[in-house]
């Protein structure tokens, strides 16, 4: 059902209005009894992590209590729960609620003054309880009883995730009331939305269920101005649909305006407000072979790249608009078209959806299943799991940010790593259930069964979904990228990226279970590959380390941007820490990118220019136009020796037609012979960088690449590297230049996020950085800028 936004009569019971006591488990069945010292205003990272003593909240049992301030005849909502809870209304027992993924809802009259009383058990009891066989156990997540509790996997990860499982609310309670003069909120039982968008029209339809006893005369559906009266069935509900002939339709951003239309439902006179949605078209795209995988949105190809999104903050699961939209925010600065929330985190609240439709960033939303041999034969699993999926699907119909469901995470794979055969990887969960409730309430969705899955093995990424750390964990070269012939990576390129602080360098580092290396690891051995002997610099380690991130990133979505390219979707392992240190995450838990964030950023934006190395066939520019407006301009292409001397040079104009892509040789735009790979090797290297540029008509540089063909060579030397800070209307700046081409230029700033960091930069243009977080009147911000193959470090700011 679609939530009816400012609803009303809505009252709210805030977290923070509640008391909150932690007890022995199993000390107390009920309410009476319960002693009165020791109530604390309740805090939801109390109810999570360790306490004083290092004693894990799921431990204990936690009691919370409420007194209602005011009357409420309707329903009461509380819309998480983790996990096993019993609810209490004036010390009775009213219901037992056993999962942390599907809202309560309770029908009644409740006087003011009414107490209500939450009961949630301690965790490990119904651990202990859970049944122990099954056909796999898997080794990241842990114990195995957790495959029969409907909660998340976070805190059961060891190594990658905070520890201490989720234990009590962790989402909005509040009161939808009845109203005897007229119909509220409380009066609508279900409200079920669905969108097209097909023949350059919109169409939305919605079907409206009243409470029974209610009855109401006229129901009006409106979107984008234009209305129609719904007529009521048979059945009592009242149904009816609207076609938009020409309404602008929703594009990721990249590729158009993520246009949003209000819809309203009025009945009898009173207008409920549904939110705004938005009219697109999904389909996949299986490749000329039949074994690909992408999605075309309104009919075009959308290269899906971005990131596994995970929850703002580990130690609350906020669902807030303040808590998602600066991580959203920096989501699309980055050019990512694509956020996953994977089946080991938690679904996320409406803020967190509207805000990826106004954005105009696509969602692949897993179930909230991992790894595990789910009980698929046990009823009682199968009804929690139909009902939490039903919810999920229902109560995201106005969303068009929403476009593939999966049915989890490494379920399948799971099962084939450690033997299992390949008719027990799937099952009717996920073959049956899962394609009926997409049917049902999201007939506008793709729908995967498992990420990854798809190939002759679900975790071979040559057909399928995949997820491929090949360039990563496995610390295979910089071109298996190419000779994997990855279709669609919805998970990839794991490293432990460091933060900008090096003084956390070497904390929070991830490490797959069992296995005797960690991802700084992998990481380093991509620094020894790039750079050799100057790993051994412990002085440069943090820059190097900076640098290996956000080169392997940004050199691999080149790759697979390429118009030749196999690949469809590239979502990098993950978008923000969970952590302090060098977790996963491109986005530190504080909310500043970090270098590999904007080696993502550089290689994402819908105007694109990469280079690649073809061997023999020399270097190529490839060129994408993701927007629905024609470009003209310019591709420039000059080799440099010494970082500062023309060897050679070329140009040609250019037109990318909207939504177009091209590849153009390098040896085209020089008119001659020139070695820039070092491929033929006569004779010794006469250059050391190569920078291509896209200007457009005005000479503007839109976009800059860079090639070097000894990539270790950073030993350093005098640049003339300058920079100087000032500010204008829109904030502090710094304005940066060299003589010679600085490889890996930094800026160390403390708490500061640039528009750009570890970039390369050529001599002949000055690079103005904009401070992300400063405004007119801020303080002058301070700190260093250097290059990784430079000696100088220029103090700014002091």
């Amino acid at each position: 059902m679609a939530r009816i936004l400012g609803s009303d009569a809505e009252v709210r019971f805030p977290l923070e209005q509640w008391r909150h006591l932690r007890v022995v488990a199993g000390s107390f069945d009920a309410p009476a009894g319960l002693p009165e010292a020791g109530w604390q205003p309740f805090a939801a990272p109390a109810l999570f992590g360790p306490d004083a003593e290092g004693r894990l909240a799921e431990a204990d049992d936690h009691w919370l209590i409420h007194r209602l301030e005011r009357a409420v005849e309707g329903r009461l909502v509380f819309e998480g729960l983790a996990t096993s809870c019993d609810v209490f209304i004036e010390g009775v027992l009213r219901t037992e609620h056993r999962s942390m993924f599907v809202p309560l809802v309770l029908d009644g009259a409740f006087p003011a003054g009414t107490e209500i009383a939450l009961r949630f058990h301690a965790l490990e009891g119904a651990l202990k309880a859970a049944p122990r066989r099954s056909r796999w156990r898997p080794m990241m997540i842990e114990p195995n009883g957790l495959r029969y509790l409907r909660t998340t996997a976070l805190g059961s990860m060891d190594g990658w995730t905070p520890e201490g499982r989720p234990t009590g609310p962790y989402r909005d309670i509040y009161a939808l009331p009845r109203n005897k003069a007229g119909i509220t909120s409380g009066d609508l039982l279900a409200c079920d939305l669905t969108t097209d968008y097909r023949d350059g029209a919109g169409h939305v339809s919605l079907r409206l269920v009243l409470r029974e006893g209610v009855n109401a005369q006229t129901v009006t559906l409106t979107c984008a101005g234009h209305s129609t009266a719904l007529p009521v069935e048979a059945s009592g509900a009242f149904s009816g649909a609207l076609t938009l002939a020409g309404i602008a339709p929703w594009w990721p951003h990249t590729h158009g305006e993520p246009a949003l239309h209000a819809v309203t439902l009025t009945i009898d006179g009173t207008h409920f407000d549904l939110g705004k949605t938005g009219f697109r078209r999904i389909e996949v795209d299986r490749g000329t072979d039949g074994c690909g995988f992408g999605l075309l949105v309104n009919g075009e190809p959308v290269f899906c790249r971005g990131a596994v999104w995970m929850t703002p903050d580990a130690a609350r699961l906020p669902g807030g608009r303040e808590d998602y939209a600066p991580l959203i925010g920096l989501a699309r600065a980055a050019g990512m078209t694509m956020l996953r929330v994977p089946g080991v985190g938690v679904y996320e609240s409406h803020a967190f959806f509207e805000l990826c439709d106004e954005a105009g960033i696509l969602v692949m939303q897993d179930v909230m299943l991992a790894n595990f041999d789910y009980p698929q034969a046990d009823d009682g699993f199968c009804a929690a799991l139909e009902a939490e999926v039903s919810h999920l699907l229902a109560s995201t119909q106005i969303h068009p940010s929403l476009a593939l469901l999966c049915g989890g995470s490494e379920v399948f794979q799971q099962a084939a790593m450690l033997g299992a055969p390949p008719e027990d990887w799937a099952g009717p969960v996920f073959e049956e259930m899962l394609p009926r409730l997409v049917k049902a309430h999201r007939p506008d969705l793709a729908y995967v069964g498992n990420s990854p899955s798809g190939g002759a093995l679900p975790f071979v990424v040559e057909e399928g979904i995949g997820h491929y750390f090949g360039v990563g964990a496995y610390c295979r070269p910089l071109e298996d990228a190419r000779r994997a012939n990855v279709r669609f990576a919805s998970e990839c390129l794991a490293f432990a990226n460091v933060p900008r602080d090096p003084a956390l360098m070497t904390r929070g580092v991830p490490r797959d279970a069992g296995a005797d290396w960690d991802f700084a690891d992998v990481r380093n051995h991509y620094a020894r590959l790039l750079f050799g002997e100057a790993v051994q610099d412990d002085a440069r380690a943090h820059a190097i380390a900076e640098a290996t991130s956000a080169h392997v990133m940004e050199t691999t979505l080149h790759e697979w941007r390429r118009p030749a390219s196999p690949t469809r979707g590239a979502l990098v392992l993950a978008l923000s820490n969970l952590m302090p240190g060098a977790g996963w995450g491109v986005i530190d838990e504080n909310g500043i990118p970090k270098a590999a964030y904007y080696g993502l950023k550089r290689a994402s934006q819908p105007l694109h220019l990469g280079l690649t190395d073809e061997g023999v066939n020399g270097l190529h520019l490839h060129l994408a136009n993701e927007t629905g407006t024609a470009f003209e301009g310019e591709i420039q292409l000059v080799a440099l020796r010494e970082g500062k001397v023309v060897v050679a040079e070329g140009r040609r104009p250019v037109t990318l037609a909207p939504r177009t892509s091209i590849s153009v040789s390098a040896f085209t735009l020089l008119g001659q012979f020139f070695d820039l790979t070092y491929a033929y090797r006569f004779g010794a290297l006469q250059h050391d960088s190569v920078v291509a540029r896209l200007v457009d008509r005005d000479g503007a540089v839109l976009r800059e690449a860079f090639f070097f063909p000894d990539m270790a060579a950073i030993v350093p030397v005098p640049l003339d590297l300058s920079a100087r800070l000032d500010r204008d209307g829109q904030g502090w700046y710094l304005d940066i230049a060299t003589e010679r081409v600085a490889r890996f230029v930094g800026i160390r700033s403390p708490g500061a996020a640039m528009e750009d960091h570890r970039f390369h930069l050529a001599p002949g243009r000055i690079r103005r950085l904009r401070f992300g977080s400063s405004s007119v009147d801020a303080a002058a911000p301070h700190g260093i800028v250097s290059a990784l193959n430079g000696l100088e470090e220029i103090v700014f700011g002091c």
